[in-house]
């Protein structure tokens, strides 16, 4: 995996070349961009790092820098620099998905703090991923019945109510649910449910005489 690079959007020469120095000093790659435009048009590879990007820059702003990288579905983690007047505006960019905002004038422990969170969100959303990547793979290796049977379970039906519905003996329902669990590795109930719903699994609705769970 590459190394985070850390891309700085701020129209203000003295804001950038405060921040490479900061930046480079604690071993990060930086590269710095004097408009939103000159980002957008830069041959960069956006699968790691972190944006620092100013809110308010002649021609394209911040907030438009972001509505362009969510179209194209570049997830890069924004951190917004802003002045103190555009925090309303900061606080729409991160219920657009930005990680964090900050104000200018900034401490060096703000920068590092908001950079150390968005690559830990990064990280987070990474392991995410590949799970459930992993559980759809697992989940194509199921039968058309086994399928059917895992919607039951993740819908909390009991054995019983998902051999009725589906016409079928307990004893088959308790073979197909021990053959699910190790075609899913799932290592438990709960576990079984979580990679179902990564997969995209619909639930069947609980059954109304269905009185409890069913953990066997």
């Amino acid at each position: 995996m590459a190394e985070p690079t850390i891309f700085v959007v701020d129209d203000d020469e003295a804001v950038r070349h405060s921040l490479q120095m900061l930046l480079t000093a604690q071993g990060f790659a930086v590269n710095t961009y004097a408009s939103a435009q000159e980002f957008l048009d830069a041959p960069v590879d956006l699968d790691e790092g972190v944006l620092l990007l100013d809110v308010r820059m002649p021609g394209l702003g911040g907030l438009d820098l972001q509505s362009k990288l969510r179209a194209r579905h570049d997830n890069l983690p924004i951190v917004f620099i802003t002045a103190y007047g555009d925090v309303p505006l900061a606080v729409d960019a991160m219920k657009a998905g930005a990680v964090d905002f900050i104000e200018k004038p900034f401490t060096k422990a703000a920068i590092l703090d908001s950079i150390g969170r968005a690559l830990d969100l990064r990280a987070q959303a990474r392991t995410e991923d590949r799970f459930a990547t992993d559980a759809k793979i697992r989940f194509e290796s199921l039968t058309p019945r086994e399928r059917q049977v895992l919607e039951h379970v993740v819908g909390g039906r009991q054995s019983k109510t998902i051999a009725f519905d589906l016409g079928i003996s307990v004893r088959t329902v308790e073979n197909h649910r021990a053959r699910i669990m190790g075609k899913m590795e799932a290592m438990s109930v709960s576990h079984l449910v979580r990679l179902a719903l990564a997969a995209g699994v619909v639930s069947c609705a609980p059954h109304p005489s269905d009185t409890g769970k069913d953990n066997r």
